[in-house]
């Protein structure tokens, strides 16, 4: 069985985006949105960039979004 601290710091892990969201409050007086977009900077090979690029423009599909898909379930998979 849990500890208190235990679940308590269980329960902090898992809910951080909503805690963020108390601090902005604490911090300006406004509630911040729950989910912002960023800017990410890292590199890829150029050659799959470029094939991944075509293939979402030919589809129809948001590369932003898949991407998003594609970190989503990897997560998923690593909380398993």
């Amino acid at each position: 069985m849990q500890s208190f601290l235990e679940k308590a710091k269980e329960v902090i892990a898992r809910n951080q985006d909503v805690i963020t969201v108390f601090e902005e409050l604490d911090r300006t007086g406004r509630f911040r949105k729950r989910t912002y977009k960023i800017r990410a900077a890292f590199t890829l090979d150029e050659e799959l960039f470029n094939r991944f690029r075509t293939y979402c423009k030919e589809n129809g599909i948001n590369m932003s979004g898949r991407i998003e898909h594609f970190i989503r379930e990897e997560v998923k998979k690593a909380n398993r």
